[in-house]
């Protein structure tokens, strides 16, 4: 239980003060530190996001950094893909599974590591098909590893839609809400059937944990040397998929 509540909190941190990140963590700790199997680690993680996402986006809707045509636009056909993911999740085996994420895990380090603060936007169309499609491809990958997918979106609401950084963040967070509840409930109906039990109370402490750490690392956050810390947190993303590849294949 205190396994738990620690690695909780260092995903909380790690939102609070990276923005992104977090997610990817969560599916290790519940195997690794909780010993939770891995497809029901990877369905639980989708609902562990989705709380502590749901809980990060009160401040964005708050200062009004939520853009809402944005939001529906990526956010439906990710809702879509991730039903998809977790589908096509409950027909593989568990071990493919965690080389995809693993691989992720990768992919997020080497963008954590080049990434640096950007201006704001100042293209105020959109491209309609380029952001559907995106969420869409993001949301497979959603449901399939049980990550939120902060990492992917924010750059493509920056990129592709021209948003400013704290309206594309608050937009993420939202996004993540809603992807990560349509895979959850994919894979707890398919797992329900086969008589998977739950553990309701590790996913409210999960959730409880990783939103306190949230809020005392976004405090932090502001006085500490962001851009060391993200690559730090760069290089053990990649020794982390690096161990979950080890661990998947033995």
């Amino acid at each position: 239980m205190l396994l738990a509540i620690l690695g909780a909190v260092v995903i909380g941190l790690s939102l609070g003060l990276f923005g992104s990140g977090g997610s990817i963590l969560t599916v290790p700790v519940l195997m690794y530190l909780v010993d939770m199997p891995a497809g029901e680690s990877i369905a639980s993680s989708l609902l562990i996001v989705a709380g502590i996402s749901l809980f990060g986006s009160i401040s964005y809707i708050r200062r009004k950094n939520v853009s809402w045509r944005h939001f529906w636009v990526f956010g439906i056909p990710g809702m879509v893909g991730t039903y998809g993911g977790a589908w096509l999740g409950t027909l593989v085996d568990s071990r493919w599974q965690l080389l995809t994420f693993s691989l992720l895990m990768i992919v997020a380090a080497g963008l954590m590591w080049r990434s640096k603060p950007k201006p704001p936007a100042h293209v105020y169309s959109m491209n309609y098909a380029k952001v559907t499609l995106e969420g869409f491809v993001v949301g497979i990958i959603t449901g399939f590893v049980g990550v939120g997918g902060g990492f992917l979106i924010v750059p493509a609401l920056v990129l592709l839609a021209g948003l400013s950084m704290p309206v594309a963040i608050g937009t993420s967070l939202l996004i993540i809400v809603i992807k990560s509840i349509a895979g959850f409930f994919k894979y707890y109906a398919v797992m329900s059937s086969n008589d998977v039990q739950f553990d309701w109370l590790i996913i409210g402490i999960m959730i409880l944990g990783g939103v306190f750490g949230s809020v005392f690392g976004s405090k932090i956050g502001r006085s500490l040397p962001k851009e060391r810390l993200q690559k730090g947190f760069a290089v053990f993303l990649v020794l982390m998929g690096i161990f979950v590849i080890v661990k998947s294949v033995i």
